[in-house]
């Protein structure tokens, strides 16, 4: 079942409806439920790998639904440490809980004043509202 419409407080936003969730000088990264419920129910994930660098506005994976594929947008660059196994496995976990289990990668941040460009919740609201 499909998670319930929300945008936790504690993240920071992308345009293009990624998230992160940092602490210190790691983040762990997804997608939101905007992203989520407009592709509809995810059947693949294509992660980077373990020790790749991702970079700021560009893909670093793809996630693939009954409707489309598209790419995942890194809101910040980092090494990857570690891809979410659960979802590579079963990708729906994504829709599931997008904030939770649905995480995708966990990176060490590059360059930590990345975060600054980041939306807080009522930014990404308006990105939302005017789409």
């Amino acid at each position: 079942m499909a998670a319930a419409e929300s945008y936790p407080e504690d993240l920071r936003y992308h345009p293009e409806h990624d998230w992160a969730r940092v602490d210190g000088d790691e983040a762990v990264l997804g997608i939101t439920w905007f992203a989520a419920d407009a592709l509809g129910e995810l059947v693949h994930f294509e992660p980077p790998t373990v020790g790749a660098t991702i970079a700021k506005d560009q893909p670093y994976g793809e996630v693939e639904s009954v409707k489309a594929v598209s790419d995942v947008i890194a809101p910040l660059s980092g090494e990857v440490l570690e891809v979410n196994a659960t979802v590579v496995d079963a990708p729906e976990t994504v829709n599931d809980d997008p904030y939770g289990n649905g995480w995708l990668v966990r990176i060490r941040l590059s360059d930590p004043s990345e975060l600054e460009a980041l939306l807080d919740l009522a930014a990404y609201q308006q990105v939302l509202a005017d789409q």
